[in-house]
Order: C-alpha cells, then structure tokens, then sequence
C-alpha cells in the first residue's frame, strides 16, 4: 500500500497525522500546497518525502494527490490518500486492506471520520454529524479512502480542475467504468475543521456550492435536488420578494415563510436520526442559510467558466 498525504498549512496536525502512519509498512509522500507555515520542515524531519506543488499553478487538493501518486515509480496494488488534518484511527489500514483484498469488485472503500472537538463550535457538531453518514454502497467520498490503483490510473486520476467535489468526480467516474464503491460502519479518520466562526461556515458551504456546480456542468445529473433547491431558496425566492414587495407586500411577506417550513423540515428529519433537540434546531436553521451560499458559490463558478477565469481555492480556514 503507498500512501499520499496532502496539506497546507497544517503545521499543528501533523504530528498527530504523522505519527498515526508511523509504522504501518506503506510507503508514505506529503505533497504542500504552499504552505506559510512548518508544514514541510515537520514532514521532513519525520523523514517523510516531500513534493512541493509549483507555486505558479493554481492549487488544488485533485492537482495535490495526483502529484502524490505520481511519486511511486512502481505502485502498490492500493493507494490510500489521507487529508493533513485527518488522524488515521487504529485498524483503520489493516481493514480497509481485507475489505478490498475480499471485494475484487470494489475499486474504493472509505469509512466515518469524527470531530476532534465537537463542543467548541455549532459548525464542528454539524460536521461531526454529516461525517455519519450510512455504511454500505456509495457514490462519493471524502478526501480520505482507500483505492485499487489499477481503477484509479484507468479512470485518470483525479480531475485537477475541481477546487471542491473532486472526490465525488472521481467516484462517479468509476462508478461509469463498472466499479462498486464502500463506506464500512467504523471510524475511519479523526478530523479537526476547527470552525468556530459563521464567515469560515459560510465560505466552506460556498465551496460546496461551487463543486455542485462543476459536477453538473461535467456529469449534469450530479444531486440535481440539491443544486434546485439552492436555486429556489438562495436566488428565486429572494428574487421573487424584491419584485413583489413594492407591489404586493403581503404577498410578499408570505413567500418568506418557506424558509421557516424548510428549517421546520430539516429539524422533524434530525429529531428522527436522534440529533438532540437544541442542536437539531441549529443545524436546521443552517441547512436553511446554506442556500445562500451554495448559490453564490454555483454563481462563482459559471462566472469564472464564462469569463476563462482560473478555478482557485476558496478558503475557509486560516493557517495553524
């Protein structure tokens, strides 16, 4: 098994990360993204190899883990990319290993992460919770799974176009080319988003917006519910209260309250899957607003599309 490792500006989870791989046999590559901070210099005294990014190429986590691939000149059957703020939980290689050595028909297989600290922030419980979500067939991953390199060589690789989703790109991919993919009930990775702040939750959630559009601009059929529903409740609803206001007002005023029936859903559907009430409540209420910003990050990428401009990152999160 060969390893790839990516981050920028990890410097105060890479020990943690690091230390997590020690000793497990694979051959292990950090490729940086520009880091400001000891990232690289942490890597290398780990003894670790590390394949700085060309600084005058747009970054991207599909541009990164490619790089890393590229590292091995005779590959192992398996390939496992793990993000630099991901903490390889105990087992987690070993069992990936078996399910695929037992599965000649699953080219991906990935597992849960968990917050680090889910009591210091709404958003870090919010992430916590989306990380669970159901074991057995999948369509998309995260940035942490392991992969049968032969699939993944034979589909390209990943998309280094893709600033967000790259990962749910490249599954679709193999997906189209005949392969089934696994999530496995068990813990897979520690994660720390360390999100205290609406502005980073805002911008995460733009980011996303702008991967729902890429998807669907490269496979048009990608979560068409959710890009819809960003349409109406972040862009025509809004819309529609502006023109009507001046005219109707009351009209108007009752089209606003589709937000709060939209939040009222969210909250009955996290109070069935046990989310506790208080946290329920927030969680709906951000799923709400994050029509917002999914659809100005959907805005962001056909403006850039149109006007030929360079995909890069949006970030959300500042230097450790």
């Amino acid at each position: 098994m060969d390893i790839v490792l990516i981050g920028r500006n990890e410097a105060a989870r890479l020990p943690a990360v690091l230390s997590a791989l020690a000793g497990t046999g694979a051959r292990t590559v950090y490729v940086d993204s520009g880091s400001t901070d000891d990232s690289r210099e942490i890597v290398a005294t780990a003894g670790v190899p590390v394949v700085p990014l060309d600084l005058a190429v747009p970054f991207t986590a599909a541009r990164a883990r490619n790089a890393g691939a590229a590292e091995f000149d005779d590959p192992a059957p398996y390939l496992h990319f793990f993000d630099g703020d991901c903490v390889a939980a105990p087992g987690w290689l070993a069992e990936a290993r078996a399910f695929l050595d037992a599965h000649p028909d699953h080219a991906m297989v990935t597992g849960w992460a968990a917050e680090e600290h889910p009591g210091r922030s709404v958003y870090n419980r919010l992430i916590d919770w989306e990380w669970k979500a159901p074991a057995g067939p999948v369509n998309s991953a995260t940035g942490n799974m392991l992969l049968r390199r032969a699939a993944f060589d034979a589909v390209g690789g990943f998309d280094p176009a893709f600033i967000a989703s790259e990962e749910e790109d490249l599954c679709l991919r193999l997906i189209a080319a005949g392969w089934r993919l696994e999530r496995l009930p068990r813990l897979m990775v520690h994660h720390d988003a360390a999100m205290t702040t609406l502005s980073a939750w805002w911008r995460r959630t733009e980011r996303a917006g702008h991967g729902l559009a890429q998807l669907a601009a490269k496979h048009g059929h990608a979560r068409l519910r959710e890009r819809r529903r960003a349409w109406l409740l972040g862009g025509a609803l809004p819309l529609a209260f502006l023109l009507m206001l001046p005219w109707v007002p009351g009209l108007a005023l009752a089209l606003l309250l589709l937000y709060p029936l939209s939040g009222a859903r969210g909250y009955r559907a996290l109070r069935k899957d046990q989310v506790p009430p208080r946290d329920a409540l927030a969680f709906a209420a951000l799923f709400t607003l994050a029509k917002l910003p999914t659809l100005q990050g959907m805005l962001r990428y056909h403006l850039r599309r149109a006007t030929g401009r360079d995909l890069a990152l949006i970030e959300y999160r500042r230097p450790s």
